[in-house]
This record gives structure tokens, sequence and C-alpha cells, in this order.
């Protein structure tokens, strides 16, 4: 075997440190050649190791009664929907790519997580996203949703998976670095699924899909880096996406099931080829002997280190039964696909590496693999400065506004660009294809995919208000999992699991990983509180932008991707008002709080304060109380109270038939509190005349704290006899202001 020389130095500069060098001395009682310290730099990257977060993640609760599959067993969560049917799901980041070439960083998100998704025999059949950019005035900003808005929509369009929800938010922390988030979710018979896992000694082992450039090398390591002035440079790491090829892998790959041919199969996403077979490897106890002069090519001069760390998109790796190998190939034919024998199944547990006969690497592949070998690393994590500065605020810091200001503000939250309508985003997806999006003229607060077959449909949503998070990651973290838990329940839906995706900045930052441990620790209480076992996802450090000696990190973005399920499709529920007359409730009770809300934070420009009142206890009580109030078609419509305030929420329910409403506002509460706070546990609904006195007494019995607002009415908005305006001037505003902004 080959020995290049190879120093710390070298080590060092491929992000091993000079302990980790010596661990893999130590690991292979000899000093690695180039190739096999490339091999462990990316499979010992934070991107693909998760060596600074998987202690932590442990204590989060993964499994539960519904999981077929529990987090980190299989390539995304598995959970048992009735009917003989298993949804499976995830959400990823692709944040460092984006950041650097939007179209194909988020293009190739969209490619790699629907992958994740049909190796494991399901089909795609939904797709959400959580987006977050900087300041809209600013052209990069821009330029960067354009980009990744086009990313999103051309690849899914072109794959034929509609975008059924999501969201996009504004902060100036993601000037640099914005967050990329997709979400995945497929369907399959429970009894179907194809394990990631290589064993049977001399089975052979395929490369299938598409060719191997040099596209996206090195790219988890790039992924495990800050981004600086000179990240541009970096274009190589930015993969390049072909969703038709990945149509024509989807077909085929749900093809192999019946072949019974298959032993195990794979997506090549991070690190490429040596993740995949290391990773399908440790999981079987076996190895492999890999001829990487026998991968398809499409560049020239392609060295075996290029090879195996390539992120070239549309790949993917199978083990197949040995004998069988003409079935998987016929199916490959018929989809006019790559498939190409590079190599069989050892039972050494050794990975062996071979260029035209001549060994390059031989590694364990125990050695490479998160929760194996790969190092695991306690960090240090210390209180921010800034967390005792956000308790010294106090709402008697801020004047009680006026009438005349009270409209300003109203009008400012309908134009904030966290708040308008994201028409202009999702006019550019295909949001019918398949024809299962439910909630397309219906706007509801979890998105509702319908199961075709069945009486049952998918309520998905992702949420999190990073703000929250900034101002108490524990309690920030909770109030995510919470809001996602009442978007389904208000949509009709029982919440079931949820996947996550962590957007940090860099781990070595004790404030930034003082974040991290309290956004685990939170999540992990309130999913225990709502039975929603986490059931896997992915954590990107990094978030942050480093230019000469300042470094600006992102506000702590852990967003929660929740799967519920509306058990009798008549549940559905959208959050429209239906008729003038009907009596708009609010459930949950008002307080006098407008902590980390949009008031505070954007118009006031109040950046420190507490996170908005929230109470687990009460979240879950109310959860269970509106899932029985929406079967029981007590309400006509139900939307929470979250980003904007209720004065938003109002909006948002009169918009879709374009009602007005007249409310009378709490006395107990400031105005402004009552309008523009976020206080959490807040559900509106609106009541028919004719359910309502049996709404009343269900409530009274229910002890749970309620209010009668006012009524549905015509088109004005009315609160205390005070006009706040029209709905059709609203719904001009609110529908084109996010594309006057993006195309300013």
């Amino acid at each position: 075997m080959s020995q290049l020389e190879v120093t710390v130095e070298v080590a060092k500069g491929l992000g091993v440190t000079a302990e980790e060098f010596e661990m893999i001395q130590k690991i292979l009682g000899r000093t690695p050649n180039f190739t096999e310290l490339s091999i462990f730099s990316v499979m010992w990257s934070e991107h693909a190791s998760y060596k600074n977060s998987i202690k932590w993640l442990k204590k989060l609760p993964r499994s539960g009664k519904n999981l077929v599959v529990e987090a980190g067993q299989e390539n995304a969560g598995m959970v048992d929907i009735g009917n003989d049917l298993a949804c499976v799901f995830k959400i990823e980041s692709h944040n460092h790519p984006s950041a650097i070439e939007p179209y194909q960083g988020a293009a190739t998100g969209v490619g790699g997580i629907n992958r994740d998704i049909f190796t494991m025999g399901a089909r795609p059949i939904a797709q959400l996203n959580s987006l977050r950019f900087g300041d809209l005035n600013l052209d990069r900003t821009k330029w960067l949703i354009k980009g990744v808005v086009k990313g999103i929509g051309n690849y899914g369009n072109a794959f034929g998976v509609p975008v059924v929800g999501g969201e996009v938010v504004f902060d100036p922390s993601y000037n640099t670095n914005p967050l990329v988030n997709a979400m995945s979710v497929g369907i399959m018979k429970k009894d179907d699924l194809i394990s990631a896992i290589a064993k049977g000694e001399g089975n052979p082992v395929f490369i299938v899909g598409s060719r191997t450039g040099k596209d996206g090398i090195h790219g988890a390591t790039f992924a495990s880096a800050d981004i600086t002035e000179n990240s541009a440079d970096d274009i190589p790491s930015v993969q390049v996406g072909d969703p038709f090829a990945e149509k024509l892998l989807l077909e085929a790959s749900l093809e192999l099931k019946a072949t019974g041919a298959i032993i195990g199969m794979q997506d090549m996403g991070a690190a490429g080829i040596i993740c995949s077979t290391s990773e399908m490897s440790e999981k079987g106890n076996s190895g492999m002997h890999i001829d990487l002069d026998r991968v398809p090519l499409r560049q020239q001069n392609m060295e075996p280190w290029e090879i195996l760390l390539s992120e070239s998109q549309e790949r993917m790796l199978i083990v197949g039964e040995k004998g069988k190998e003409h079935k998987i190939k016929a199916v490959f034919d018929k989809w006019d696909l790559m498939c190409t024998e590079i190599g069989h199944v050892t039972s050494d547990g050794l990975l062996h590496f071979f260029w035209h006969g001549n060994l390059v690497a031989q590694v364990p592949a125990e050695s490479l693999v998160l929760g194996g070998g790969a190092p695991q690393y306690d960090r240090e994590y210390k209180e921010p400065a800034y967390y005792q500065k956000t308790k010294e605020f106090d709402i008697n810091q801020i004047p009680e506004p006026n009438i005349d200001e009270l409209k300003r503000i109203a009008q400012f939250l309908i134009e904030h660009p966290n708040n308008v309508s994201r028409n202009w985003v999702i006019e550019q997806y295909d949001s019918m294809v398949g024809t299962n999006n439910m909630s397309t003229n219906a706007p509801s607060d979890a998105s509702i995919v319908n199961l075709k077959g069945t009486n049952k449909a998918l309520c998905l949503t992702t949420d999190c208000n990073a703000r929250y998070v900034h101002a108490d990651p524990y309690i920030g973290t909770q109030i995510a999992v919470a809001e996602a838990a009442r978007n389904i329940a208000c949509s009709g839906g029982v919440p079931l699991a949820i996947t996550n995706c962590l957007n940090f900045g860099n781990p070595y930052n004790p404030e930034a990983y003082w974040q991290f441990v309290g956004a685990i620790e939170g999540m992990g209480a309130a999913c225990r509180k709502f039975d929603t076992p986490v059931t896997g996802g992915n954590v990107s450090f990094y978030n942050q932008t480093t230019i000469g000696t300042k470094v600006e990190p992102i506000i702590p973005t852990p967003v929660i991707g929740m799967l519920g399920i509306l058990e009798d499709k008549s549940f559905q529920k959208d959050i429209g008002f239906k008729a003038k007359g009907d009596v708009i409730f609010l459930i949950g009770k008002s307080h006098n709080d407008i902590n980390s809300s949009e008031y505070l934070y954007s118009y006031i420009g109040q950046k420190l304060s507490p996170p908005p009142y929230f109470d687990l206890d009460k979240e879950f009580r109310l959860n269970l109380l509106i899932q029985n109030l929406v079967k029981g078609n007590l309400v006509e419509s139900a939307h929470d109270v979250s980003n904007g305030g209720l004065w938003l929420s109002l909006v948002e329910s009169a918009l879709p038939g374009a009602f007005g409403f007249d409310l009378t506002s709490d006395s107990d509460v400031r105005v402004d509190a009552f309008l523009f706070g976020e206080a959490q546990g807040r559900i509106l609904v609106s009541v028919s005349p004719e359910k309502q006195s049996q709404f009343v007494d269900f409530m009274i019995e229910s002890d749970m704290e309620f209010t009668a607002l006012g009524h549905v009415t015509k088109g004005e908005l009315r609160v205390d006899n005070i006009s706040f305006g029209f709905i059709i001037d609203i719904q001009n505003t609110y529908n084109n202001r996010l594309k006057e902004l993006v195309e300013a």
C-alpha cells in the first residue's frame, strides 16, 4: 500500500486535530496515508460524526409506541400510522452550500433529503422547508432568497413531490449565513423497509445512479467550518443536482424491493462513497472490498481520495444478494440508469479500497462512524452575558401607545416580512403535484396531506421562533415544540413525533454551546410531555460569519418538524372565519406581556427581553382540549396565537373569506399586550351561534380560561369600537408585500 508523507500539519489542514491524528495512528497501528487521512477527515468532521453533539442528542426521547424505526437506526425516522402504513420523515440542513451558491445549495438539499426517504423504500409525497434570511433591504439577501427559492422549486417541481408547507423568516443575524432546512415525508407499507446495511460475505456491492465527479469533495468538512469572507472560493464543495435523474432513481429504487435481491441500500450524501460503505458495513458488522477504478466517472484524472469523498448527487450504494445480480441490473437498465458492481462484502470489518489492483486505503469501518470509533467530546458551555440582560426588561419601560400609534403598529406588523403572505415563494413551487395537498384552498395551521385509499391524512408543520430561543434556549425550544403541536391540533390532528434541524454557532464557543445544551434540554422536556419522540434529524453548527476578527453567530434556531395524524378527514379544520355573526373566542388567557414579540423586537427595537409567557402543562391541556373541540365539530375555525400576537391571528383568520371582526379588548391587560403580545398557550376560534351554548358548556367543564372577544363581521376590522381599516385593503398589502420587498 502506497505511503504518502503525512504529518500533523497536513492533518490540521484537513481539519484533523493533533489529538485526533494520534487517535488515527493508534487505530491503524501506523501513520495513515493521504487517502486514509482524507477518509478520517470527512468522517470525523462535525457534519458526519456529530462529535460535539452526540452525547447531548442521546438524552432526547428516542422511543415511543408508534415508532417503527428509532432515531439513528436508519436514514430517517419511521412511524406507524395505521392501515399497515408507515410514514418516513426527516429534516436536514444545507446552510453552508446555500450561503455560497444558493440555487444548487438549496436544490441539492432537497434532493438529498428525498433520497434519505426513498432509500428506505418509501415514496416521498410531501416536502416542507424552513428558511431563514437576513435583512431584506440588502442586495445579498435578495440574491440569496431568489436563488434558494428557485433551487427548491425547480428541483422539487421536476422531481414531482409537492412543497406543502414551511416557513420563511427574516432577521439580520442571518445576513451572510442563511438557513436552508429541507424536510421530506414519505409513505410505505410498514413491512417493506429496506435497511442501510451490508452483510453476507461475498455479496455484491453496486453504485447506482449518476456518475461521480469532483463536485462536493470535502463538502462535509466545508459544512463543519465557519463561513468567512473567503468561503466563495469553496464552490467546488457545493454539489450539482439533477432532479430528472433522481426521479428515475426513485422509481428504480422502489422496484428493487419486489426483486428479492436487495440486502441493503443507502443514499450517498455527505462524504459520498466513504460514508455509505463505512456506515453500511459497521451496521452489518462486516467490511467491504471496493475497486475504485470501477466507479463510473464524469471527470478525468480523479484521484482515489477524490472518488471516495465526492458528494456528486443522485447516487446510491446497494448491497445485493449473490447470484441475483441480474435482477438488480435489469431494474436499472429499465430506467436507463447506471448500475455498476464495484466490490463485495467481506467479513473482517475492514474497508479495503483498491485502485487498479493496488491497495490505497484500509480502514476499520467501525472506527469511522457515529456511535462507533468516531470521537465524542464534552464541550465547555457558559451562560452568555446577554442572558441576564434579558431579565432586566420591564413592560413599564415601554409607554402604552395611544390609538393612533396602535394603528401604526397594526399596519407595521401586517407589512413586516415575517408576517406577510408567502405567495411569492409558494407560487414558485408546485404544491398540487400528486393531488395530495388538502390545505391549498383552505389554509390551516399545519399542512394536510391526503393518504389515498384511507380515511386518514397526515398533518405536517415546521416551527421555531428563534427570538424566543435566543431569549431563553430552554423555554424557547419548548415553545417551538408546543407551537408545532398546537398547529397540528388546530388543524384536526394528533401529534405523533418530531424530527429536528438544530442550527447553532461554533460549538467551541462556550456561549453558543450553552444555547445548544439549553435547547436540547427544552426539547426533551416538551417532547416527553407531548409524547412526541425525536425520530432523528440534523445538527448544523458553525452557522456564523467571520470577517477579519469579528464573529457574528446566528441567533439559535432549533427547527422542529412535526408529524401528526388526522384520524378522520372530516376532522380537518382551517383558520378562516366562516360566516358573519359567528362568535370569536380566545381559548387561553391574555397576559400583560410583550416579551420577545415582533412588536417589541422590530417596532420598538428592544432586542433583549425574556421569552413570552409559557406554561408547558397548560400547553398540553390546551392541546387535548382543542383536539376534542375540533373532533366534536364545536368550532368553525381554529388558529393559534403566535408571531404578531392576537392581532395577526385575527387578520389571518379574516383574510381567506374577506371577513372583518368587531371585538373588545381585555381591560385587565394593556391594549398593546392584548393585541400584539405573544404570550403562549392561546388559540383563536370562531363558533356558530347555533353551537355557542354547547361550546360554552364544554369550556366551563374543561376548566380552561376562555373569553368571548366579539363577532365576525362583513369586512371592517374594529377593536373597542375603533376602526383599524378594511380587510380588502389589507389583502392587497398582505398578498403583495413580500414580492415588492424582494424585487425592489
